[in-house]
C-alpha cells in the first residue's frame, strides 16, 4: 500500500471521528447501521458469504430470518468500527465505566482475574472484542492481548494508542511467541481472538456441526504452563453503546488431565465456548469471515474421515452419535452472489436456492 493511500485512509478515519464527536454514541450507531445497510446492498459478494455461513450455523432458520440476521450483523460490525472504537476513550473512564459496561455472569472468572497467576482469555469476533480488554485493563487487571497489526501504519499507530490508553498491552502477532511466553512467565493474563481460520494445517475441531480449523498455539500454551482458559465476550445491550460482560466457560487444567488428546480437547472446548457466545447473540457475530474455508485433508481428497480422527472426536465428553455423523459430512457450499437477486428494491434469494 502506498503512503498516499495510507494517508488518505487515515485522514478519512480521523474526519469521521471528528464529525461523530459532537453527538452521543447512540445517534452515531444509528447512522453507522444506515451505512451498514448500504454496504450490504452494494457488497453482494460478502453478504452472500455471510448468508452461507449463517445457513451452515442455523439451517433451521427460514431464509428471510437468515438474511435479517446477516443485515443486523453488518450493522453491528459498522457500529464497532465507526463508533465504538472512537467512543471508548471519550465516553468510558475509570470513574464512569459502570454506566456503559455491566458485569454479567463472570463470577467463575474472578478467581483467575484477581489471581497473581497467569491465565489465557479467549473470545471471538462477537459483541465487542475491543471493549472487553479495554475495560478489564481500565479497572486494574494486568491484561495483554494479541492483535494483528493493520496494513495502514498510520491507522495502526492511532488505534494502538486508543487500545493501550487504559494500560492494556497489545502484542502484535508477528513474532509474538517469545513475548507471550514472557508475559505468562511473569504472571500476566493474555487475551486471544480465537475464531480465525488457521489454514489447512490447523487443528480441526467441531464448530456449528462442521469441522473448522483453529490454531494450536492456545492449547499448547495452556498445556505447557498448566494454566486455565477463560472464555467470554462483551455483548451489546439493546443496540446501544452499552455492554454486558458474559462468561461461557472456564477450562481448568484438571479438565484435560485425563484426556487422550489434550490439544484436541482444549481446542474443541474453547471453540464450543465461542459457539455458545454466538448462539446467545448471533446478530453480533462477524459472519463475513471465511471461518470454514480450510478443510481437513480427507475432505480435500474426497475420502472418508480417518479412524484416528473419529476416535479423537468420539472421546470429547459432549460428543453424540448425531453430531459425529454431521461432522463426517463434507462442508456444504456457501451461498454465492448469484443466489441473491434484486427485486422491487430489495435483495432477495433466488427461488431455486430456497430450501
Amino acid at each position: 500500500m502506498s503512503i498516499g493511500i495510507e494517508l488518505t485512509q487515515y485522514a478519512a478515519a480521523r474526519t469521521v471521528a471528528a464529525l461523530f464527536s459532537p453527538f452521543n454514541p447512540e445517534q452515531n450507531l444509528a447512522f453507522a447501521r444506515l451505512i451498514g445497510s448500504m454496504y450490504a446492498r452494494l457488497g453482494a459478494k460478502r453478504r452472500a458469504r455471510a448468508v452461507g455461513n449463517v445457513r451452515r450455523a442455523f439451517p433451521e432458520l427460514a431464509p428471510e430470518t437468515q438474511w435479517q440476521l446477516v443485515d443486523e450483523s453488518i450493522g453491528h460490525m459498522f457500529g464497532i468500527f465507526m463508533v465504538d472504537a472512537f467512543s471508548m476513550p471519550r465516553v468510558i473512564g475509570r470513574e464512569n465505566w459502570h454506566e456503559r459496561v455491566r458485569i454479567g455472569n463472570v463470577g467463575r472468572a474472578m478467581e483467575h482475574l484477581t489471581s497473581e497467576k497467569p491465565c489465557l482469555f479467549v473470545t471471538g469476533h462477537i459483541g465487542n472484542w475491543e471493549i472487553l480488554g479495554y475495560v478489564l485493563a481500565l479497572v486494574g487487571f494486568r491484561m495483554s492481548a494479541l492483535a494483528r497489526p493493520l496494513d495502514n501504519r498510520f491507522l495502526n499507530d492511532w488505534l494502538l494508542g486508543v487500545r493501550q490508553r487504559t494500560g492494556l498491552r497489545i502484542v502484535t502477532k508477528w513474532g509474538a511467541t517469545d513475548e507471550v511466553q514472557k508475559i505468562i512467565e511473569s504472571g500476566g493474563k493474555v487475551g486471544f481472538i480465537a475464531d480465525q481460520n488457521a489454514g489447512n494445517d490447523g487443528l480441526f475441531v467441531p464448530f456449528f456441526s462442521r469441522l473448522a480449523s483453529t490454531y494450536k498455539s492456545i492449547p499448547l500454551l495452556a498445556l505447557r504452563y498448566e494454566i486455565p482458559i477463560v472464555c467470554g465476550y462483551a455483548r451489546r445491550v439493546d443496540g446501544q453503546f452499552r455492554y454486558e460482560l458474559r462468561l461461557t466457560d472456564v477450562i481448568e487444567p484438571s479438565d484435560w488431565k485425563d484426556a487422550d488428546d489434550p490439544v484436541m480437547y482444549i481446542g474443541a472446548r474453547y471453540n464450543r465456548a465461542i459457539e455458545r457466545m454466538i448462539r446467545e447473540s448471533p446478530e453480533q457475530y462477524v459472519w463475513v469471515h471465511r471461518r470454514w474455508n480450510s478443510r481437513p485433508k480427507h475432505e480435500r481428497e474426497g475420502t472418508e474421515m480417518p479412524a484416528r480422527m473419529i476416535r479423537k472426536l468420539e472421546a470429547l465428553p459432549w460428543m453424540t452419535p448425531e453430531l459425529l455423523a454431521e461432522l463426517g459430512q463434507p462442508i456444504d457450499a456457501p451461498a454465492d452472489p448469484g443466489a441473491l437477486r434484486w427485486k422491487d428494491g430489495t435483495l432477495a434469494l433466488d427461488p431455486r436456492y430456497r430450501s
